[in-house]
């Protein structure tokens, strides 16, 4: 931002720029500075996610399945797709992607060594939805959603090789959509004509609604 007083300066994000609050910051301080800014949006997952038939006004708020670790089993999304299963609405479920992260070790002893990048899929993350439902009904409380639950699932949007699945969250969390980037929904009440789209991604005779 120092040399945008007397050069052009472009930035390239992933996605709309206004998808996430650190490119309003961005905004934000260049204004502050007296420097002009220019917008020029892009596609983003937040509505490219209209491809699989599923209307966008008819979803609530979006959530981040994050990936497990070994003693790390955060489930606090869950309360969001509970609240918009019971309003009717569906759910956007944006996946974990690790990209340049650190061991531990190699944390501690200052060594400058990435981990290999790592992205979760529809699998993995409706295996952990399926998980966190079973410790619900441990703790006696009845879950929002079930192994037979119908659910999305959308690997590389916008790419000519995109791949669009409508199954059980079960079949889900045992089918490869292949490379990455993953993400999934969780449908809420659905119009027919989005029950008819949906059924043409189907990948069983198992009935769904």
């Amino acid at each position: 931002m120092d040399g945008a007083h007397v050069d052009d300066v472009a930035m390239l994000v992933v996605g709309d720029p206004f998808g996430a609050t650190t490119h309003a910051d961005l905004v934000l301080r260049a204004k502050q500075r007296n420097i002009p800014v220019k917008i020029i949006h892009n596609t983003s997952i937040m509505n490219a996610v209209g491809c699989c038939g599923l209307q966008l006004y008819n979803f609530g708020e979006t959530v981040s399945i994050v990936m497990w670790l070994d003693g790390w089993e955060p489930d606090s999304y869950y309360d969001r797709i509970a609240s918009n299963m019971e309003k009717g609405l569906h759910t956007l479920c944006l996946l974990d992607i690790k990209t340049k992260e650190q061991s531990i070790e190699n944390m501690m002893k200052g060594r400058r060594i990435y981990e290999p990048p790592r992205y979760l899929t529809c699998a993995e993350a409706a295996s952990q939805l399926l998980k966190i439902a079973e410790r619900k009904r441990e703790a006696g409380v009845e879950p929002v959603y079930n192994a037979s639950s119908p659910c999305v699932g959308l690997a590389r949007v916008g790419w000519d090789d995109q791949k669009i699945v409508f199954c059980t969250l079960k079949e889900m969390s045992e089918h490869d959509l292949g490379p990455p980037l993953h993400s999934m929904i969780l449908p809420g009440h659905m119009h027919p004509l989005e029950v008819d789209m949906l059924n043409t991604f189907k990948i069983s005779d198992e009935k769904l609604s």
